[in-house]
């Protein structure tokens, strides 16, 4: 006998269940129009992932019980069974849960046995874990539900799935992105498979919410370990699988369309442009302001804006002072031309001279030092913000993980924005996605967008004369190194030192990164793409005194 279930990626928006409710049905209807008898959708997708404290509000569990009981009415109406993610009250508190509605009823639920409470997740705080199994029946082709982490982890509740009458496994997600994650995913559902027995369907959540991007690539796995088939990355995909059962009991998926796996560039630039995507529109924003210098940062930044968000939603302005190269000025205009968007330019001499003559006898007998180079990075910050706010738009900041983490950013001045869509990218990532982005242009037949000269001049903040970020900081590539070391993997100065780096170096680094959480902790949100980026992974105390050095 033969099957035909849904997977449906779907990206819903946290807290907006009217409107997760009608992309349910819509999925629903479409998936029941292409003759599927069961459609499984993501994690949590009634209320998006992570909804945090709305779990808190009486009011909203309130309205996730109205959406879903019109849900399994439609469910009914149409037809075809469905496996979901929602919230059930248990004995001891609530339960993040996998239900399982058929004609039209709820037939049953599981709750997510292994909360995770590590990296950017938080389920222990809102949810009690959950520790029964059970098969659910669908047209002699029985199943278990696991939720994300469950199949993680060896043991139950897969293990107990297995001892039941369960011919498959659906497992439904809210699995955030990082770099290689879906290679991981594959790998765990192999290693599942290889101790239950049992094939796996997994569907993942795709979009962006906040700093998390859900990337998406659903699969069915048979039981050899061996794909049967796998959704897009990064996109909403509603995906067919055949179900066939031998007169032995053995379920297998028939062959389907295997999406191939991008390139890690490729990979890294979509997620940046669906979580700035999906963070514009989700908040109702009709377009996105950023300061365009003619530097390498913001050339990328404003390409991932207009990929996001097309050129007209996109406006760059040009603050050029004192200290600004010519170099600057014609390449931000070429930038602006080659990507299409709109550029303007309001010097910031006179202001700054009136700041200066304002602070005169404050500063009286003191040298010239940063303060004066900050001065100019607030006055683009205020007018960047008054842009903004004038014409119904958002500041994005420009600034990379490799600056953020030593300080090398102005508190209200280039950190000053809406969202940062380079946050979680070092220095020689921002370079590689420029060359990547020019390479993509090329062999669509269209001008790279970020002139050569751009990717070849040393970087330079341009707040003194002739000044070079290596005035001020280790060369990228050894700074890098190092902010891998110890902001990434934790590790201290002796294992730094250990790897070959210059051990004084090294101490100066860490006491930047250090002695600079307190700008970190005000930055604005941005779009993770590490296992550990400044925000909900790295959470460190602003006041604190242990050392590594």
């Amino acid at each position: 006998m033969s099957v035909v279930i849904a997977l449906a990626q779907v990206n819903p928006h946290v807290g907006a269940l009217e409107n997760n409710l009608e992309m349910l049905i819509a999925q629903a209807r479409s998936a029941a129009s292409a003759g599927a008898r069961l459609v499984i959708f993501p994690e949590l997708v009634l209320t998006g992932y992570p909804p945090e404290d709305l779990l808190h509000k009486p009011l909203f569990l309130d309205r996730l019980r109205t959406v879903e009981r019109r849900l399994h009415h439609a469910l009914g109406d149409l037809a075809i069974a469905a496996v979901y993610g929602s919230i059930r009250q248990g004995t001891h508190g609530l339960i993040n849960a996998g239900v399982y509605v058929n004609h039209g009823q709820e037939e049953g639920f599981v709750g997510k046995c292994r909360l995770p409470n590590y990296g950017v997740f938080d389920e222990q705080r809102y949810f009690t874990p959950f520790s029964s199994v059970r098969a659910f029946g669908f047209h002699g082709l029985p199943f278990g539900i696991t939720i994300c982490e469950d199949l993680w982890h060896s043991g139950d509740p897969v293990a107990g799935i297995a001892r039941t009458e369960a011919a498959f496994l659906i497992n439904i997600n809210a699995s955030p992105y990082h770099i290689n994650k879906q290679q991981e995913r594959e790998t765990v559902a192999r290693e599942r498979i290889l101790e239950s027995g049992l094939p796996v369907v997994y569907v993942n959540m795709v979009g962006g919410q906040d700093e998390l991007v859900f990337d998406g690539g659903s699969f069915a796995m048979n039981r050899t370990g061996a794909l049967a088939t796998r959704a897009a990355r990064f996109t909403d995909a509603l995906t067919l699988v055949t179900l066939e059962r031998s007169p032995g009991g053995v379920v297998t998926f028939a062959p389907g369309a295997i999406h191939p796996e991008p390139p890690e560039e490729q990979e890294i630039y979509q997620a940046l442009v669906v979580g700035l995507h999906d963070y514009v529109t989700k908040n109702g924003f009709r377009s996105v302001v950023l300061g365009l210098s003619g530097g390498i940062d913001s050339a990328l930044t404003a390409a991932i804006c207009v990929d996001a968000l097309g050129a007209d939603r996109v406006q760059a302005l040009m603050m050029p002072s004192p200290y600004t190269s010519r170099a600057s000025l014609e390449d931000a205009a070429t930038i602006a031309a080659r990507l299409s968007i709109r550029l303007e330019e309001v010097a910031i001499g006179p202001m700054f001279d009136a700041f200066r003559q304002q602070l005169a006898s404050a500063f009286a007998g003191l040298p010239e030092d940063t303060t004066e180079e900050n001065l100019q990075s607030r006055i683009r910050g205020t007018l960047l913000m008054a842009l903004a706010n004038k014409r119904g738009g958002m500041v994005v900041t420009t600034g990379n993980k490799s600056e953020v983490s030593v300080g090398y950013a102005t508190l209200y001045g280039d950190m000053a924005g809406g969202y940062s869509v380079l946050k979680d990218l070092l220095k020689e990532r921002v370079y590689a996605l420029a060359h990547a982005r020019n390479q993509w242009a090329s062999a669509r037949g269209e001008p790279p967008p970020i002139p050569q000269r751009v990717l070849e001049r040393a970087p330079s903040a341009e707040l003194r004369p002739d000044q070079k970020d290596e005035d001020s900081l280790p060369p990228y590539p050894i700074l890098d190194r190092i902010l891998k070391l110890y902001v990434e993997q934790e590790q201290g100065l002796d294992e730094i030192v250990a790897r070959g780096i210059d051990p004084e170096t090294a101490r100066r680094v860490i006491r930047l990164v250090d002695g600079n959480e307190y700008k970190r902790r005000q930055a604005a949100p941005g779009v993770r793409v590490t296992r550990r980026a400044f925000g909900k992974d790295r959470r460190y105390p602003i006041t604190n005194g242990f050392r590594v050095h």
